[in-house]
């Protein structure tokens, strides 16, 4: 295959699997701002290989999977980078668990809202406190409050 018709291959490939699989990969992310990353990355990674891609039976289910694959990898960074972040005593331990309604909530708000709400509120920690864990602003955090 020359390089001219394997660029126009890929290009079609991408105009046709780009939106679907984002959607998909926002569904399983819950977050669209990730999943638009996702499939860049994953895209960007198929046009690199695409001599070999191309031959699979469903090159499309090989860009879902890196996607889906370089997201879970962005949540385990982003969780270590947190978890070294926090200091003893930053959270409190009492309390109960929230209630269903508390819950629903919580699954209404957006992903870019949710972590903030949950950490000043459930953990009861200071917005300081919330915006070093998250490594944000402070002023960020009382935005989105």
């Amino acid at each position: 295959m020359t390089t001219a018709q394997s660029h126009r291959e890929f290009s079609e490939f991408y105009d046709e699997w780009r939106d679907p699989i984002r959607r998909a990969l926002a569904l399983a992310v819950g977050d669209i701002t990730l999943a638009d990353e996702a499939v860049d990355e994953a895209m960007t990674r198929a046009v690199e290989s695409w001599d070999k891609i191309s031959g699979y039976e469903r090159p499309e289910g090989w860009v879902y999977r890196v996607g889906l694959n370089w997201s879970r990898g962005l949540f385990r960074k982003r969780r270590y980078e947190i978890l070294t972040q926090l200091e003893p005593g930053m959270a409190s331990t009492e309390g109960s668990p929230p209630d269903v309604e508390v819950i629903a909530a919580i699954g209404r708000l957006s992903a870019r809202l949710r972590p903030i709400v949950i950490a000043r509120y459930y953990l009861e920690w200071s917005t300081a406190e919330v915006a070093t864990a998250l490594d944000i602003p402070e002023g960020t955090v009382k935005s989105r409050l």
